[in-house]
């Protein structure tokens, strides 16, 4: 298969962390991508670093401005000329009290969170459809909520609402776009070793981790990778609209822990 016939995924939030390990494992599939971020100078830079960066597009955009996100699906298109996947990766979070939670913070953390998986497959429903149709098999949307969406825990009401609505906007969008073709499908991570896990959690926080987590660790950003590569795959071919948790079986402990920040 050649460069031009490849698949197409759109992976938003793709300039580090979960987003960049999943565009190196589309790529490692023999995908095209597209990466898109908000931090330009921080995708380039990944990009740059990347063996198969002739099989990626840079994308600067703000995935919760609409016009922003039309004029970057628009380039997509022109630069591949199909869109078989859409990854909905980019997030931001405030980690704070309800009582200090100002509206502003919490207006950010669901514009980008929540609006922005909604307008990045708004945009690109179209032309996932003209893609089932052209291949005779789905097209696909992974949504990446969180662990945090499932269970509540201490400073994280913007943050846990938000991925608490994705995991409802994935089930909607599995309902609606079935017809189309298109399979909906969200992935809820525990914790996971990313640059800024390692930044903000404590030893004593990671301890308190190890302890509520059945596998006794952290996942990895390949782990991460791993099941979205799959849901966006023909192998997952009946499967839509769920969240799975990808997290050691840590929502399964039921137990909550809100001491954990």
């Amino acid at each position: 298969m050649t460069i031009s016939q490849s698949r197409v995924v759109l992976i938003t939030g793709a300039a580090r962390g979960i987003g960049l390990a999943t565009s190196k494992k589309f790529l490692d599939a023999g995908w095209n991508v597209a990466m898109l971020d908000i931090q330009e100078e921080t995708l380039n830079a990944a990009i740059a670093d990347i063996d198969l960066q002739d099989r990626c597009l840079s994308l600067a955009c703000d995935v919760s401005d609409a016009d922003q996100v039309t004029q970057a699906i628009a380039k997509l298109m022109n630069h591949f000329s199909r869109l078989d996947a859409v990854v909905n990766n980019a997030g931001t979070a405030t980690f704070k009290p309800i009582r200090s939670t100002t509206f502003e913070e919490w207006s950010h953390v669901l514009d980008v969170n929540l609006s922005g998986p909604f307008l990045v497959t708004q945009a690109a429903t179209d032309h996932l459809i003209q893609s089932a149709e052209r291949r005779g098999k789905q097209s696909a949307v992974v949504n990446i909520t969180s662990i945090s969406g499932l269970r509540a825990s201490t400073l994280r009401v913007a943050y846990g609402v938000s991925k608490a609505g994705l995991a409802q906007l994935t089930k909607q969008q599995a309902v609606e776009l079935g017809e189309f073709n298109i399979r909906v499908n969200a992935v809820a991570p525990g914790p996971v070793d990313t640059a800024m896990a390692l930044k903000v959690h404590t030893a004593d926080i990671r301890a308190a981790y190890h302890d509520a987590i059945p596998l006794n660790r952290y996942g990895t950003e390949d782990e991460i990778a791993n099941m979205i590569l799959f849901l966006c795959s023909d192998e997952a071919s009946y499967i839509s609209g769920q969240v799975i948790a990808v997290d050691g079986g840590f929502d399964s402990t039921g137990i909550g822990l809100p001491s954990l920040r």
